[in-house]
This record gives structure tokens, sequence and C-alpha cells, in this order.
């Protein structure tokens, strides 16, 4: 039982520092910057936090007979397809990041609660892994966190040139902008010379 807990314990960890990481990226932003579509898709750092309390919600509450106590975006008969993935200008961003510690409150009571092997129902997956278990959905939800923190990643350091993965430690190589930017320039060079540019 001593390994299914620790495997239990490194995936909250992973989960809680990408969470964190996430947050971080939206510290100091103005309330544009939080929410202008910084892709053609329109995808935005206040969307997406948006998005991940639904996912956190869904797989780690609903998912699992443990429904999220509020309704999602999706609940609501006149919404569109993506209202997950943006804020509408009546939402203040202190509601969506309440909304998210709330879903992220509910989805660690679920880890809390429940084992690794409890099996859970996502009706949308096809009829073979409909009934995954919580490990699955622990991965799952991981996994999806972190794609869309790379989004942010990629967006902030659009915005102001802020990067890496947290405030105490960006973990990049790099040091200050006069290297970063010689680097960005080897890598500019290196991409000319391999296609014929140079």
């Amino acid at each position: 039982m001593a390994a299914v807990d620790d495997a239990k314990a490194v995936l909250h960890r992973h989960l809680v520092t990408a969470r964190e990481a996430l947050l971080w990226k939206l510290e100091g932003l103005s309330e544009y910057d939080v929410r202008r579509p910084l892709t053609p898709t329109g995808t935005n750092l206040l969307g997406l936090v948006k998005h991940l309390a639904c996912v956190e919600a869904g797989y780690l509450g609903f998912v699992v007979g443990r429904p999220f106590p509020e309704p999602m975006p999706w609940d609501d008969p006149d919404a569109g397809p993506d209202d997950d993935l943006w804020a509408r200008a009546d939402e203040s961003r202190a509601d969506v990041l309440a909304r998210y510690a709330r879903a992220t409150a509910h989805a660690d009571a679920t880890v809390e609660a429940l084992p690794l092997d409890a099996e859970g129902e996502v009706p949308w997956w096809p009829e073979e892994r409909r009934h995954p278990t919580l490990h699955t959905l622990l991965v799952t939800v991981l996994a999806e966190l972190s794609r869309h923190l790379g989004h942010a990643d990629v967006l902030r350091e659009g915005i102001d040139g802020v990067a890496g993965l947290r405030r105490d430690n960006d973990n990049l190589a790099r040091n200050g902008d006069a290297d970063r930017a010689a680097h960005r320039e080897r890598v500019e060079q290196a991409a000319r010379v391999a296609s014929g540019r140079a």
C-alpha cells in the first residue's frame, strides 16, 4: 500500500506545482493583458485558468461521483462551445481565480478521499475507456494542465519577457537579457544555415 500512497503523493505534488506556476503567469499583468487574445484562436491567460477550473471540477469531481457544487460554463443553455476558454467582461479576474481555487480545493479533497484504484465514469470518452481509475484521471488532469501551462509560458513571455517555472527560480540556463538575446541569435543562425537561408 505504501507504493500506491507514494504514487498518489507524487502525482499530487506535480499537480500542485503546475497549478502554482500557472497562477504565477498572471501575476503583475494588467486586466487587459490577462484577458486579451494572444493567438489567432483566441488563447488568453485568464481563459486558461477558467478552463482548467472546469477540467479539475469535471475529472476530479463529477467523473468520480463528487460533483463540484457550482455551475460550469457549459451548464448555461446559451453558452457557446468555447465559453470556458475566455472570461466575459462581467467576470472579474478575482471571480475566475476564486473559482479556480475552489475547484482545485474540491479536486484535492477528491484525491485525499479516494484510493488510486477508485473508478469513475467519463461519459464523453469511448466506451472501452469510459471507466478510468483515479490514477488515470490524475494523469489526465496533469497532462491537460501541463499542456496549458506550456501555452501560458509562451503567452507570458510574449507579453513582457517573463519566463520560467517560478518567480523564485525561473529554471532557465540563460542569465540576463544579453545572454538570452545571444542564445536566440545562435538558434536563429542555426535555423538559417539548416534551411539554406544563411
